[in-house]
This record gives C-alpha cells, structure tokens and sequence, in this order.
C-alpha cells in the first residue's frame, strides 16, 4: 500500500482527541520503559496497528475521549485530516514493534532505545502538539507526491 494509501477512509478529526491518545500512549510507554513488560509493548504495537493500518475508529482511548471527555468541554470547530494521523501511528508501530522484538530477543537496549523514540513522539505530541509522524507525512507528500497520494 503507498504511503498515506488508507484501507478506510477516515473522517477529518478533534485535534484534542488524539493529543488525549497521545497522553495515554506516553503512560504506556512509560510502564513499558519502567518495567520491561514485552507484552503491554506488544499491545501497544497491535493498536498502533490497527489504528495505522485499518482506521483510527478503532482506537479505543479515541472512544474515552468521544464518549467521557469530549462532552464536558468546549466544543470546537477545528478538525484534523486523519491520513497525516493514520500515518504516525504507522511510525509508532515501527517503533514499537522493534521495541518490541528487541524486548523478546533478550536485546533489551535494541527494545529501550525503540520504546524511548516512540515515548519522545508520543510526549511531544501529548504535551505541545507536535506530532513527529505527522510532519514526516507532510514533508513526504511535499517533496514525494506520488509515494504520498493514493493512487
């Protein structure tokens, strides 16, 4: 599948609810690092999966934000494509999936080292916005737009 290709089309999202994600995903990788714990990696890796290969729907601390969060804040207006998203949790499967065989292999600074990237990704989204994954997919259909459109 070409970069950027999606297996569903998702609708444009509340930028706040991946920042939300993004906290929740932070704290995992944290429990990972802390306690070398291949299997909440490996979980971790199966939802950035799901959520980079087949939709963001299937996120389910995006559901916690719709459902608990969303609802006792201010409403807004702004909405982010999700193909940008879609493709940073396909850079956080990367990660977490060599964190992750890193971690099962007995390579644990192979496994430390995969899951500190995907914890600095995921903080610096959570904390100031800014989503590293999303501006690779930027930079990406900039200067390759035919790797970055689906065909």
């Amino acid at each position: 599948m070409p970069v950027g290709a999606t297996a569903t089309k998702d609708a444009p999202v509340d930028p706040r609810g991946p920042r939300f994600s993004a906290w929740i995903t932070t704290a995992i990788l944290a429990v990972v690092l802390l306690t070398g714990s291949w299997r909440l990696l490996a979980a971790q890796t199966l939802l950035f999966g799901m959520c980079a290969f087949i939709s963001l729907k299937l996120n389910p601390w995006g559901h916690v934000y719709r459902f608990a969060v969303q609802p006792r804040i201010k409403p807004t207006t702004e909405r982010e494509e999700a193909a940008p998203l879609r493709f940073a949790q396909g850079v956080g499967f990367v990660f977490a999936f060599v964190g992750t065989i890193g971690y099962v292999t007995g390579l644990t600074a192979l496994g430390v080292v995969a899951t500190s990237a995907a914890l600095v990704a995921a903080l610096l989204n959570a904390a100031v916005g800014l989503c590293l994954g999303c501006e690779m997919f930027l930079l990406l259909r900039r200067y390759a737009p035919a790797l970055a459109r689906p065909r």
